[in-house]
């Protein structure tokens, strides 16, 4: 089992920055793939940011360039560096961890369903 919980959430200004946090215990070396995922009202949950195993990277086009996810191996903490925010990135940021071998591209296409763990979500608001 892999337990996730984010913080970090909160409110900020169109072009400000949000730094998000996931800490991750249980049996985090059986996570292949860890990422962000967001879902804003009455819209489907959508990924956003992946990194494996290697600390490959990968993000979803409309964060390209503004946000970055990183991790400590050593404090087992996933992180999402949100910069430049505009309204449209406001939403519940879901931490999220796959111990199947997907792909980055397959990993932030996934359902909720294919994902095996989650955290409880942090609410990110952008004001304009």
């Amino acid at each position: 089992q892999v337990q996730l919980v984010e913080s970090g959430g909160g409110s900020a200004e169109a072009g400000g920055s949000l730094t998000l946090s996931c800490a991750a215990s249980g049996d985090t070396y059986r996570a292949t793939y860890m990422g962000w995922f967001r879902q804003a009202p009455g819209q489907e949950r959508e990924g956003v940011a992946v990194i494996g195993r290697s600390g490959g990277t990968a993000y979803a086009n409309a964060v390209e360039g503004r946000f970055t996810i990183s991790q400590d191996r050593a404090k087992k903490t996933l992180y999402l560096q949100m910069n430049n925010l505009k309204p449209e990135d406001s939403a519940t940021y879901y931490c999220a961890a796959t111990v199947v071998a997907l792909s980055y591209q397959s990993f932030l296409r996934s359902r909720p369903n294919q994902i095996r763990y989650w955290g409880q979500g942090t609410q990110v608001t952008v004001s304009s």
